[in-house]
């Protein structure tokens, strides 16, 4: 089972702002698996994660090097699949150490990978809105399991 959440933002500060106050609510480690067309603002979110964990570095798409790691706590691993095109690829990269690692592992993209993911992924899609900086976002989180804790 999960949770649905719908936002709507209006602004790249409202997008930081809706990844700051999402990142409260995590439970480390986690994976945010981010879906949505070219410029939905899929970077756009990420950046607002990192300048909640205090990220001084300038947080760009990493494309062409696939990963950009943040020095922060928790560690911020930024995943770029957008040249990635199947299972195998990502995994002879190692992008396993990632989905099992600590801190908080952000992929752009991760619909190309959905088999990988861990069942625990909070699901991020992005869609452009009425305006050209409206944005609608929607969070899918699984819920708790009480009888899992239980085992």
């Amino acid at each position: 089972m999960s949770i649905l959440e719908h936002h709507t933002t209006t602004s790249p500060y409202g997008t930081h702002r809706l990844a700051g106050e999402l990142l409260k609510s995590l439970k480390m480690p986690v994976v945010l698996a981010l879906s949505g067309d070219l410029g939905t603002g899929k970077t756009c979110f990420i950046q607002g994660l990192a300048i909640a964990l205090g990220v001084d570095d300038a947080v760009t798409s990493p494309t062409y090097t696939l990963v950009q790691e943040y020095d922060s706590e928790p560690p911020l691993y930024h995943i770029d699949l957008y040249r990635i095109h199947s299972n195998q690829e990502a995994l002879y990269l190692g992008l396993d150490e990632y989905l099992e690692g600590e801190g908080i592992t952000a992929i752009e993209w991760a619909d190309r990978i959905t088999d990988l993911l861990p069942k625990n992924t909070v699901h991020i899609t992005l869609k452009s809105g009425a305006t050209v900086n409206e944005r609608k976002i929607t969070i899918q989180r699984s819920t708790p399991n009480p009888e899992a804790d239980e085992a």
